[in-house]
This record gives structure tokens, sequence and C-alpha cells, in this order.
């Protein structure tokens, strides 16, 4: 579904992505995992659009995208729930459920995908008229991510969606991971919580200082000292 080749990303001066390439393939979930300021965002920030590459590729279902818009890569079926979330604070739950609609993918499709996601997330349901900035942190995470399926996506990519959970709702989140997965949605994750992105995700890339230096099954990574000494604390 998703191929990268031999991509180069720099904010001015500084190369933050050196030659990376991966590929995720359809109704798969794929991790990348590293350390804070690896890279992993950049890359999603790329793929999504945001970025763009100073060399390198990016195929979706065939197509190269690396020159498309973002508006353009959504209506494809790629949909970003960034790192932070990135909620309007001051729209309702419903109106930023509505906001991830905004393409004629998602638009078609409204009230259908609304109803899924109120199914997924219940809780959304009986919030639909609070200001998303008053909800609580686990409730604006299943909100950001319910905005991101309203738009119908094929591949969905998850940035950090842990971030600022407690351990109980971090569960919660990812056994909704499972459950879109499970609906036919392919998933890139970024995950400081190596462990439960592992024991999630069916395979795996390891992103250090901009470059990917390991890839592998999940239940291989979990298994291997060098993941096990840097990344899960234990030997």
């Amino acid at each position: 579904m998703l191929e990268i080749e031999g991509m180069n990303v720099s904010y001015g001066d500084f190369r933050a992505l050196w030659d990376v390439s991966f590929s995720v393939e359809k109704e798969e979930i794929v991790a990348l995992i590293g350390a804070n300021g690896a890279g992993k965002t950049t890359i999603f920030k790329t793929i999504s659009g945001l970025l763009k590459p100073s060399a390198g590729g990016i195929m979706f279902e065939g197509t190269a995208v690396e020159k498309a818009p973002i508006h353009r890569r959504v209506e494809m079926g790629i949909s970003l729930v960034p790192e932070g979330r990135g909620l309007f604070p001051g729209m309702s739950v419903l109106e930023n459920l509505e906001m991830g609609a905004f393409t004629g993918r998602g638009r078609r499709s409204k009230d259908e995908t609304l109803e899924q996601v109120c199914e997924l997330f219940p809780i959304l349901k009986t919030r639909k008229k609070q200001a998303a900035g008053t909800l609580s942190g686990g409730e604006q995470q299943m909100l950001a991510i319910g905005r991101g399926l309203m738009s119908k996506p094929k591949l969905l990519l998850l940035d950090e969606p842990s971030w600022g959970l407690s351990p109980l709702m971090s569960k919660n989140i990812f056994e909704a991971a499972r459950v879109i997965n499970n609906s036919g949605v392919t998933i890139l994750l970024v995950e400081q919580n190596v462990r439960m992105a592992l024991e999630l995700a069916d395979r795996a890339y390891v992103v250090e200082n901009g470059r990917i230096v390991e890839e592998g099954y999940s239940r291989d990574m979990l298994d291997s000292q060098h993941i096990r000494e840097a990344y899960l604390g234990t030997e």
C-alpha cells in the first residue's frame, strides 16, 4: 500500500532524514519505534504532505504522491492523527468530527462514518455538543482518532496515540486501534511506548538519527536482546 524509497528531508541546513526506505502492506499494522528526535514524526509529516522531501519517492497504492498537495493525499485515503491531537478546542465534538469529512471521499459517507465513530467511541456521542477543549485527555485522543476516521482512510497514521494518557486509557486506545485495523484500515504507528507498539503491530522499523537501522516482525523484536536493552529497559 505504501512504499517509501530513499527519502531525504531537511529543515534548512539540518538533515532530518537520510535515505529512509520502508513499506507497509495493505491491512497491516506497522510501527516506527525510536528515541525522541529520531525522525519518526518527520516521516509522518512528509507522508501526509506537511513537509516535502528533498530526494526520494512516496508511492501510495502504486501512485507517486510526494508532490501531491495535502488535500489530494487525504482524498486518496491517507489520514494523519497528529501528535498532540491538533483539535479545534473552541469547536464542539461534532464540529471537530465534521471537519474530518471535508473531502469528497469523507462527505459522501459522513453520516454513516459518524455513526461508526460513535459506536467505536460511545463517549463522543454523549459529548457531541461539548467543546473539544473541555474533554479529558483520553476523550480528546478518541476525538482526534475519530476525526481522522471521518475522511474514510485506507491508511491511518497514528502519531503518539498514548501521549499524556494513563496506562488504562492507553490500553483502551490501542484496543480501538486493533478494532480499526480489523475493519480493513491499514495503520502506521509512531509510539514511545515501545512494548505496547510491538504488541499491537505486525512489523516494526527502528529509526535512529534519521535512518532506518533495523526492521523485523514485532514478535521477534520483543525477543531481541538489543531492542530489550535499548527500548524496553530489560536485559
